[in-house]
Protein backbone atom coordinates (compact mmCIF):
# COMPACT_ATOMS: atom_id res chain seq x y z
CA UNK A 1 0.00 0.00 0.00
CA UNK A 2 1.59 3.33 -1.05
CA UNK A 3 1.82 6.06 1.57
CA UNK A 4 1.18 9.61 0.36
CA UNK A 5 1.67 12.85 2.28
CA UNK A 6 -0.31 15.93 1.19
CA UNK A 7 1.00 19.28 2.40
CA UNK A 8 -1.59 22.06 2.53
CA UNK A 9 -0.08 25.29 1.22
CA UNK A 10 -3.04 27.24 2.60
CA UNK A 11 -3.22 28.86 6.02
CA UNK A 12 -5.92 27.72 8.45
CA UNK A 13 -8.08 30.74 7.56
CA UNK A 14 -7.72 30.05 3.85
CA UNK A 15 -8.62 26.38 4.35
CA UNK A 16 -11.77 27.34 6.24
CA UNK A 17 -12.75 29.89 3.58
CA UNK A 18 -12.29 27.35 0.79
CA UNK A 19 -14.37 24.78 2.65
CA UNK A 20 -17.16 27.35 2.98
CA UNK A 21 -17.16 27.98 -0.79
CA UNK A 22 -16.02 24.69 -2.34
CA UNK A 23 -16.67 22.13 0.39
CA UNK A 24 -13.02 21.07 0.64
CA UNK A 25 -9.63 22.60 1.39
CA UNK A 26 -7.00 22.32 -1.32
CA UNK A 27 -5.47 19.35 0.48
CA UNK A 28 -8.83 17.62 0.75
CA UNK A 29 -9.41 18.16 -2.97
CA UNK A 30 -6.01 16.61 -3.67
CA UNK A 31 -6.84 13.66 -1.42
CA UNK A 32 -10.15 13.05 -3.21
CA UNK A 33 -8.41 13.01 -6.59
CA UNK A 34 -5.61 10.72 -5.37
CA UNK A 35 -8.12 8.29 -3.87
CA UNK A 36 -9.67 7.94 -7.32
CA UNK A 37 -6.29 7.43 -8.99
CA UNK A 38 -4.80 5.21 -6.26
CA UNK A 39 -7.71 3.72 -4.27
CA UNK A 40 -5.49 1.65 -1.97
CA UNK A 41 -3.17 4.48 -0.94
CA UNK A 42 -2.80 5.54 2.69
CA UNK A 43 -3.12 9.35 2.63
CA UNK A 44 -2.05 11.78 5.35
CA UNK A 45 -2.74 15.53 5.20
CA UNK A 46 -0.56 18.03 7.06
CA UNK A 47 -0.42 21.83 7.21
CA UNK A 48 3.25 22.89 7.52
CA UNK A 49 2.44 26.61 7.33
CA UNK A 50 0.50 26.57 10.61
CA UNK A 51 2.28 28.00 13.64
CA UNK A 52 1.23 25.02 15.77
CA UNK A 53 2.10 22.38 13.16
CA UNK A 54 4.35 19.63 14.47
CA UNK A 55 7.57 19.59 12.42
CA UNK A 56 8.01 16.52 10.23
CA UNK A 57 11.57 15.24 10.29
CA UNK A 58 13.54 13.77 7.44
CA UNK A 59 13.25 10.25 8.88
CA UNK A 60 9.45 10.54 8.91
CA UNK A 61 9.36 11.94 5.38
CA UNK A 62 11.47 9.05 4.12
CA UNK A 63 8.70 6.64 5.13
CA UNK A 64 6.32 8.15 2.57
CA UNK A 65 6.29 7.07 -1.07
CA UNK A 66 5.40 10.54 -2.39
CA UNK A 67 4.64 14.05 -1.20
CA UNK A 68 2.10 16.40 -2.80
CA UNK A 69 2.06 20.21 -2.38
CA UNK A 70 -1.21 22.02 -2.99
CA UNK A 71 -2.03 25.39 -4.44
CA UNK A 72 -2.97 28.37 -2.26
CA UNK A 73 -3.16 32.19 -2.18
CA UNK A 74 0.22 32.18 -0.41
CA UNK A 75 2.82 34.53 -1.96
CA UNK A 76 6.20 32.80 -1.83
CA UNK A 77 8.10 36.10 -2.18
CA UNK A 78 6.57 37.47 1.06
CA UNK A 79 8.88 36.55 3.98
CA UNK A 80 6.03 35.76 6.37
CA UNK A 81 6.36 33.04 9.03
CA UNK A 82 3.84 30.92 7.11
CA UNK A 83 5.91 31.11 3.94
CA UNK A 84 9.15 30.38 5.77
CA UNK A 85 7.64 27.31 7.43
CA UNK A 86 6.33 26.06 4.09
CA UNK A 87 9.73 26.48 2.43
CA UNK A 88 11.50 24.79 5.35
CA UNK A 89 9.13 21.84 4.97
CA UNK A 90 9.93 21.53 1.27
CA UNK A 91 13.67 21.63 1.97
CA UNK A 92 13.17 18.72 4.34
CA UNK A 93 11.29 16.86 1.59
CA UNK A 94 14.19 17.39 -0.79
CA UNK A 95 16.62 16.20 1.90
CA UNK A 96 14.55 13.07 2.51
CA UNK A 97 14.81 11.89 -1.11
CA UNK A 98 11.04 11.28 -1.26
CA UNK A 99 9.72 12.32 -4.69
CA UNK A 100 7.27 15.21 -4.69
CA UNK A 101 4.66 16.73 -6.97
CA UNK A 102 3.06 20.15 -6.71
CA UNK A 103 0.72 22.45 -8.56
CA UNK A 104 0.44 26.25 -8.65
CA UNK A 105 1.80 27.51 -5.29
CA UNK A 106 3.19 24.00 -4.74
CA UNK A 107 5.51 24.50 -7.71
CA UNK A 108 6.45 27.96 -6.46
CA UNK A 109 7.31 26.67 -2.96
CA UNK A 110 9.57 23.98 -4.44
CA UNK A 111 11.29 26.56 -6.66
CA UNK A 112 11.98 28.85 -3.69
CA UNK A 113 13.16 25.95 -1.50
CA UNK A 114 15.71 24.96 -4.13
CA UNK A 115 17.04 28.48 -4.69
CA UNK A 116 14.87 29.88 -7.49
CA UNK A 117 12.66 32.97 -7.40
CA UNK A 118 8.94 33.72 -7.65
CA UNK A 119 7.25 37.04 -8.49
CA UNK A 120 3.89 38.64 -9.04
CA UNK A 121 2.96 38.27 -12.71
CA UNK A 122 3.97 41.58 -14.32
CA UNK A 123 1.22 41.79 -16.94
CA UNK A 124 -1.88 39.84 -15.95
CA UNK A 125 -3.30 36.94 -13.99
CA UNK A 126 -4.05 33.58 -15.60
CA UNK A 127 -7.54 32.62 -14.48
CA UNK A 128 -9.88 29.81 -15.47
CA UNK A 129 -8.03 28.19 -18.35
CA UNK A 130 -4.30 28.19 -19.12
CA UNK A 131 -4.26 28.32 -22.91
CA UNK A 132 -1.91 26.73 -25.42
CA UNK A 133 0.60 25.24 -23.00
CA UNK A 134 3.46 23.80 -25.05
CA UNK A 135 6.24 21.42 -24.08
CA UNK A 136 9.85 22.51 -24.46
CA UNK A 137 12.37 20.30 -26.26
CA UNK A 138 13.19 18.73 -22.88
CA UNK A 139 9.52 18.42 -21.99
CA UNK A 140 8.57 16.55 -25.14
CA UNK A 141 10.63 13.58 -23.97
CA UNK A 142 9.92 13.91 -20.25
CA UNK A 143 7.70 11.30 -18.57
CA UNK A 144 5.73 13.98 -16.68
CA UNK A 145 4.14 15.09 -19.97
CA UNK A 146 3.82 11.66 -21.55
CA UNK A 147 0.56 11.59 -23.51
CA UNK A 148 0.17 15.34 -23.88
CA UNK A 149 -0.15 16.70 -27.45
CA UNK A 150 1.98 19.54 -28.81
CA UNK A 151 -0.34 22.09 -27.13
CA UNK A 152 -3.04 21.77 -24.49
CA UNK A 153 -5.24 23.77 -22.12
CA UNK A 154 -5.51 23.17 -18.37
CA UNK A 155 -7.38 24.50 -15.32
CA UNK A 156 -5.49 27.41 -13.77
CA UNK A 157 -5.86 30.39 -11.49
CA UNK A 158 -2.80 32.34 -10.31
CA UNK A 159 -1.38 35.83 -10.08
CA UNK A 160 2.19 34.77 -9.21
CA UNK A 161 4.68 32.91 -11.37
CA UNK A 162 8.14 31.37 -11.33
CA UNK A 163 10.65 34.03 -12.27
CA UNK A 164 13.86 31.97 -12.29
CA UNK A 165 14.26 28.24 -11.94
CA UNK A 166 16.92 27.00 -9.50
CA UNK A 167 20.10 25.19 -10.47
CA UNK A 168 19.31 21.56 -11.16
CA UNK A 169 15.92 22.37 -12.70
CA UNK A 170 14.59 21.58 -16.17
CA UNK A 171 11.95 23.70 -17.90
CA UNK A 172 9.35 21.34 -19.37
CA UNK A 173 6.50 23.56 -20.61
CA UNK A 174 5.32 27.15 -20.87
CA UNK A 175 2.81 29.39 -22.63
CA UNK A 176 2.28 33.04 -23.53
CA UNK A 177 1.03 33.91 -20.04
CA UNK A 178 3.95 32.47 -18.08
CA UNK A 179 7.25 30.95 -19.16
CA UNK A 180 7.23 28.17 -16.53
CA UNK A 181 4.14 25.98 -16.74
CA UNK A 182 5.91 22.71 -15.89
CA UNK A 183 9.33 21.85 -14.48
CA UNK A 184 11.47 19.18 -12.90
CA UNK A 185 13.68 20.20 -9.96
CA UNK A 186 16.52 18.07 -8.65
CA UNK A 187 17.84 19.36 -5.37
CA UNK A 188 19.68 17.78 -2.46
CA UNK A 189 18.56 14.11 -2.54
CA UNK A 190 15.13 14.68 -4.03
CA UNK A 191 13.23 15.11 -7.28
CA UNK A 192 10.19 17.35 -7.69
CA UNK A 193 7.81 17.40 -10.66
CA UNK A 194 5.48 20.38 -10.77
CA UNK A 195 3.05 22.38 -12.86
CA UNK A 196 1.69 25.91 -12.60
CA UNK A 197 -1.79 24.69 -13.53
CA UNK A 198 -4.15 22.36 -11.64
CA UNK A 199 -4.49 18.78 -12.98
CA UNK A 200 -6.08 17.81 -9.65
CA UNK A 201 -9.05 20.19 -10.03
CA UNK A 202 -12.29 19.77 -11.95
CA UNK A 203 -13.88 22.62 -13.95
CA UNK A 204 -16.52 23.07 -11.25
CA UNK A 205 -13.84 23.71 -8.64
CA UNK A 206 -12.21 26.31 -10.89
CA UNK A 207 -15.64 27.91 -11.30
CA UNK A 208 -15.94 28.31 -7.53
CA UNK A 209 -12.45 29.84 -7.38
CA UNK A 210 -13.37 32.38 -10.07
CA UNK A 211 -16.49 33.44 -8.22
CA UNK A 212 -14.54 33.80 -4.97
CA UNK A 213 -12.07 36.13 -6.72
CA UNK A 214 -14.53 37.95 -8.97
CA UNK A 215 -13.64 41.44 -7.72
CA UNK A 216 -9.94 40.71 -8.10
CA UNK A 217 -10.45 39.49 -11.67
CA UNK A 218 -12.35 42.67 -12.54
CA UNK A 219 -9.63 44.82 -10.95
CA UNK A 220 -7.03 42.91 -12.98
CA UNK A 221 -8.88 43.72 -16.20
CA UNK A 222 -9.75 40.13 -17.05
CA UNK A 223 -13.50 40.83 -16.90
CA UNK A 224 -15.60 43.96 -17.32
CA UNK A 225 -17.73 43.21 -14.28
CA UNK A 226 -18.57 40.47 -11.81
CA UNK A 227 -21.49 39.36 -14.00
CA UNK A 228 -18.98 38.40 -16.71
CA UNK A 229 -17.03 36.35 -14.17
CA UNK A 230 -20.24 34.66 -13.09
CA UNK A 231 -21.04 33.81 -16.74
CA UNK A 232 -17.63 32.16 -17.17
CA UNK A 233 -18.09 30.25 -13.92
CA UNK A 234 -21.46 29.00 -15.12
CA UNK A 235 -19.90 27.76 -18.36
CA UNK A 236 -17.25 25.85 -16.40
CA UNK A 237 -19.92 24.39 -14.12
CA UNK A 238 -21.93 23.26 -17.15
CA UNK A 239 -18.84 21.55 -18.56
CA UNK A 240 -18.22 19.90 -15.19
CA UNK A 241 -21.75 18.47 -15.09
CA UNK A 242 -21.87 17.27 -18.71
CA UNK A 243 -18.31 17.11 -20.09
CA UNK A 244 -19.43 15.19 -23.16
CA UNK A 245 -21.75 18.00 -24.39
CA UNK A 246 -20.50 20.12 -27.28
CA UNK A 247 -22.17 23.36 -26.17
CA UNK A 248 -20.07 24.11 -23.05
CA UNK A 249 -16.93 22.95 -24.86
CA UNK A 250 -17.67 25.37 -27.70
CA UNK A 251 -18.48 28.25 -25.34
CA UNK A 252 -15.20 27.73 -23.48
CA UNK A 253 -13.13 26.83 -26.55
CA UNK A 254 -11.71 23.62 -25.05
CA UNK A 255 -11.18 20.07 -26.23
CA UNK A 256 -10.73 16.68 -24.55
CA UNK A 257 -7.46 17.71 -22.92
CA UNK A 258 -9.44 20.03 -20.65
CA UNK A 259 -12.92 18.48 -20.63
CA UNK A 260 -12.04 14.82 -20.14
CA UNK A 261 -11.15 13.99 -16.54
CA UNK A 262 -8.72 11.21 -17.45
CA UNK A 263 -6.74 13.45 -19.80
CA UNK A 264 -6.93 16.46 -17.49
CA UNK A 265 -5.10 14.44 -14.82
CA UNK A 266 -2.29 13.31 -17.13
CA UNK A 267 0.58 14.78 -15.08
CA UNK A 268 -0.69 13.32 -11.81
CA UNK A 269 -1.09 9.85 -13.34
CA UNK A 270 2.39 10.05 -14.85
CA UNK A 271 3.91 11.08 -11.53
CA UNK A 272 2.19 8.22 -9.69
CA UNK A 273 3.54 5.80 -12.30
CA UNK A 274 7.12 7.01 -11.95
CA UNK A 275 7.25 7.88 -8.22
CA UNK A 276 8.53 4.43 -7.17
CA UNK A 277 11.43 4.73 -9.62
CA UNK A 278 12.22 8.27 -8.49
CA UNK A 279 12.31 7.15 -4.86
CA UNK A 280 14.54 4.18 -5.68
CA UNK A 281 16.93 6.51 -7.53
CA UNK A 282 17.28 8.96 -4.61
CA UNK A 283 20.89 9.47 -3.62
CA UNK A 284 21.82 7.90 -0.27
CA UNK A 285 21.82 10.12 2.79
CA UNK A 286 25.33 11.04 3.83
CA UNK A 287 26.30 10.02 7.37
CA UNK A 288 26.46 12.83 9.90
CA UNK A 289 30.04 13.56 10.86
CA UNK A 290 30.80 13.25 14.58
CA UNK A 291 33.52 15.46 15.95
CA UNK A 292 36.37 13.67 17.69
CA UNK A 293 36.87 14.29 21.39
Amino acid sequence: MPRFLIAESETREERDARRDHAGKSSGESYAATLRQLAPHADITIVAPADADAEPIGIDALERFDAVFLTGSPLHVYDPTPEVERQIAFMRAVFASGTPAFGSCAGLQVAVAAAGGTVRKMPERMEAGIARRIAATADGRDHPLLDGRPCCWDAPAIHGDEVETLPDGAMLLAGNAATRVQAAEIRHDRGVFWGVQYHPELAPGEIAVALERQADQLVDAGLADDTAAVRDRAEQLTALHRTPERLAPRWMLGVDDQFADEHLRRTELRNFLTHAPRLKAEASPRLPIAVAAD
